[in-house]
């Protein structure tokens, strides 16, 4: 018999998102900045530089963010988990009234949420995922390490703020570079949506434009920037 896998758990998801918001951002932000630059200067290497700077110390700084985010998420979750302990300790009738309502909430007859009350409350382990799974709607899969979350996203920035700076590297005349720079990370943004809808429901053409447009938005900001540069020096 075939063993049947979801294909997002929910140890998948958390770094999911911070695989596709690194690469997103990187790419969105990177595509921006260099383009007008790009524009304004027509300098190859002046372009490699910024952009280089633009990846380094962006990563750097998501890395961060997430890290610190995440790790007061998890704080909180965890101050939480200990708070609910106490209360299952303290009061566990009032516990197990209040886990009965929530069988109820979410559907159960009446007879079998007294069943489960009943089995749960004759093991504390087994009550205290009850309520921190119906109360708290917190899951062990939320509690993925933060300094993991933050390399996840260090390095998915990085990635995505290649895919712009690439073309440069590879090609020299600036205004070609420009112009595959420009449709690589737009293919590139698109690609990415429609290959997040393997793990959701949605539309993977739908999703892909949704990212094409974002990126779309940065593109035009940074050439507009670019432009605006050009007509002031002059």
């Amino acid at each position: 018999m075939t063993k049947y896998n979801h294909r997002l758990n929910i140890q998948t998801a958390p770094i999911l998102r911070e695989v596709v918001f690194g690469v997103e951002d990187g790419m969105v932000s990177t595509l921006g900045a260099i383009t007008g630059i790009a524009i304004g200067s027509q300098d190859y290497y002046m372009i490699l530089l910024s952009g280089a700077v633009i990846i380094a110390v962006e990563s750097i700084s998501m890395g961060i963010g997430s890290y610190l985010a995440n790790q007061s998420e998890q704080e909180a979750n965890s101050r939480k988990l200990v708070e609910e302990k106490i209360e299952l300790s303290e009061y566990p009738e009032e516990e197990k009234t209040e886990l009965f309502r929530m069988f109820l909430r979410d559907g159960w007859s009446k007879n079998l949420s007294r069943q489960m009350i009943d089995e749960a409350s004759r093991n504390k382990e087994l009550m205290f995922k009850e309520m921190v799974y119906r109360e708290l709607e917190i899951s062990t899969g939320e509690l993925t390490s933060p300094l993991k979350k933050g390399l996840y996203m260090f390095f998915s920035y990085i990635l995505g703020g290649l895919v712009p700076l690439f073309a440069y590297i590879v090609v020299l005349p600036v205004a070609l570079a420009m112009k595959v720079s420009m449709a690589v990370t737009l293919a590139g943004l698109f690609g990415l949506g429609a290959a997040t809808t393997r793990y959701t429901k949605g539309s993977w053409w739908r999703t892909g434009l949704r990212l094409l447009v974002l990126g779309g938005v940065a593109l035009f900001v940074g050439f507009w920037i670019g432009k605006t540069a050009i007509l002031i020096s002059k």
